[in-house]
């Protein structure tokens, strides 16, 4: 079984993230910030990571170039899922090294069509 890291400030949005997760088969880990994060990641390795933008310690973009630029998780997918939604915001996610950008409130389904796919690669 597959399992997704979830890092998000908000209780809320950890919740419907993850259960939607766990429905559709998956295990789920979650992280508060980037340092809950990484010392999660030090630990386990997820097959699929996603990112909120705005976090407490340092940004979801940070977050995410500093996974792909590190080789014990540059090959895991990243998706950013975050209210900066605007095409700009979603250029930069990809810059960053960002597998794929969807904008809350998150479509469920396409939420787990997109981390299957990456996951399957």
């Amino acid at each position: 079984m597959s399992t997704v890291l979830v890092v998000d400030d908000s209780i809320t949005e950890i919740e419907i993230i993850s259960s939607c997760l766990r429905r559709s088969g998956l295990n789920v880990i979650t992280a508060c910030d980037g340092g809950d994060a990484m010392n999660k990641l030090s630990s386990q390795k997820p097959d699929a990571i996603i990112l909120d933008v705005v976090l407490p310690d340092k940004s979801g973009f940070e977050l995410c170039r500093d996974l792909k630029a590190e080789a014990s998780t540059s090959k895991i997918p990243v998706v950013i899922c975050s209210t900066k939604g605007s095409d700009m915001d979603k250029f930069w996610g990809k810059k960053q090294g960002a597998d794929a950008y969807l904008s809350k409130p998150v479509d469920q389904e396409e939420l787990v069509r997109t981390v299957k796919q990456l996951i399957q690669g």
